[in-house]
């Protein structure tokens, strides 16, 4: 029963998506072609021309993609969990609604993750698709690359569902984004090797869930070593969505039943 309360809160999701879906269209098609043209084509040749190829052993673009793919996984997660989240308790407040049905908190919060989780499909097939229009990997390493993005993502809806639950407005959200996934966006490995930053905030980048989101990403697109054991990575994504799922329950339960 848990299942098919769940699965109507995904239903009810793909139906408002279907019409809205056109604006998210840019978010997901083009973002990839303009970040890979512009940070991987354009500023790849700049890196591949100068000392910075030495240090990747690869070409740039096929460093750089595998990197988006997991950061366009986390943006996409923590965007799902932020301000539709906050619209559902606050301003369009259709979590009552959906609370005043059968569906309880729990249940709600599943369904939630699991619309965030069909969206990340869909968006990492696209990004896959176009990594290999580039040339940055092939048809079959790039599909491997997509369970580990979505496993990012999920993991930063999770523990932002969680901070959302618990905020009374907006401000906080613009905050979480300008200091927390911004930073994690620029510093956890995506554009550059962790190895290049300062030594002092090095262990702090190995920490950040980004990070070993890149590194499975990155060791099953291009087919090279892991930079962090894959079990270490998987579990500690796991061990995210995990929490993150309990906390956003409780919270969310204190905000809306409490």
């Amino acid at each position: 029963m848990a299942l098919v309360h769940s699965g109507r809160v995904v239903e009810a999701s793909a139906r408002v998506y279907r019409r809205t879906w056109r604006g998210s269209v840019i978010s997901t098609f083009f973002n990839p072609v303009l970040y890979l043209l512009g940070m991987g084509v354009s500023l790849g040749r700049l890196v591949d021309e100068g000392t910075g190829s030495a240090a990747l052993d690869i070409p740039y673009l096929t460093f750089l993609a595998p990197g988006l793919l997991a950061a366009t996984a986390m943006m996409t997660g923590a965007g799902d969990a932020s301000w539709p989240v906050m619209a559902g308790i606050k301003w369009r407040k259709t979590y009552d609604a959906i609370l005043s049905t059968p569906v309880t908190v729990r249940e709600l919060v599943m369904g939630h993750l699991a619309w965030v989780g069909v969206r990340l499909l869909f968006v990492t097939v696209v990004y896959s698709g176009v990594m290999t229009v580039f040339g940055a990997t092939t048809v079959l390493e790039g599909a491997l690359a997509i369970p580990p993005a979505i496993l990012t993502g999920l993991g930063f809806a999770a523990i932002v569902t969680a901070y959302t639950a618990r905020l009374k407005n907006e401000l906080g959200l613009s905050s979480l984004f300008r200091f927390g996934v911004m930073p994690l966006f620029l510093f956890s490995g995506t554009f550059f090797p962790i190895s290049q930053l300062p030594s002092w905030i090095q262990p702090i980048a190995y920490a950040t869930p980004l990070y070993h989101g890149v590194s499975l990403c990155r060791g099953l697109a291009l087919g090279v070593e892991f930079e962090v054991n894959p079990a270490v990575s998987v579990a500690y994504l796991v061990a995210l969505l995990a929490v993150g799922t309990i906390l956003a329950a409780r919270l969310m339960r204190r905000r809306l039943i409490a």
